[in-house]
């Protein structure tokens, strides 16, 4: 099976969104990252750094993700807190940008945006630990004693959002199709292996 579009979650250091920008000029395709973000804020008129810090603060536990959700979606939006106002923000723009056609999106939870749609192939791209590291320092400039708190801060971060978004375990790859190793496979390996998944 062919598949118009790649969804993409990431440990911190794997190098997942680079994979997910060479995948996308291999197939000729747009990919969205950062920018769903970028356009919530600038369609609600907030700072991308009040909406990071949302998604900072997101617990992860069950109750409470339910308790939100059901909260924006009464229909009165005084009701629902910030950080279920950016998951439907983003749940929007998202699915809006799918309608241009194919694509791949990097994290936000694509996945569970698109549950409805046919041909997504959801992704996880980790690495060991060696691998995540010199990534780390040598991409983002991070020194070397802050690497593991660093990296432990996002995919906490990460873990989080999809357990409030998806009411799942981020790091359970029965949740995926594909599971990517970037540290063994190379960037370029694991976009070779998307791309050939790809529906041209």
């Amino acid at each position: 099976m062919k598949f118009k579009y790649i969804t993409i979650e990431r440990e911190y250091g794997s190098g997942g969104t680079k994979i997910a920008v060479e995948t996308a000029k291999k197939c000729g395709i747009s990919c969205h990252g950062r920018e769903i973000m970028e356009t919530v804020a600038h369609q609600h008129k907030v700072s991308l750094q009040e909406l990071e810090e949302y998604e900072e603060n997101i617990s992860s536990s069950f109750l409470y993700s339910i308790f939100v959700m059901s909260q924006s979606q009464t229909g009165d939006p005084d009701l629902a807190t910030p950080e279920a106002k950016l998951w439907v923000a983003e749940t929007r723009v998202i699915k809006s940008l799918a309608l241009n056609g194919p694509a791949i999106f990097v994290g936000h939870c694509a996945s569970h945006a698109l549950k409805d749609k046919e041909g997504v192939l959801r992704v996880f791209i980790h690495a060991n630990n060696e691998s995540k590291k010199q990534r780390i320092i040598k991409d983002y400039g991070i020194a070397e004693k802050d690497v593991a708190s660093v990296c432990r801060r996002f995919n906490k971060k990460r873990a989080n959002y999809y357990a409030f978004c998806t009411r799942k375990k981020w790091n359970d790859m029965d949740n995926y199709d594909v599971v990517l190793d970037s540290s063994r496979l190379g960037i370029d390996g694991c976009a070779e292996v998307l791309a050939a998944l790809f529906l041209k």
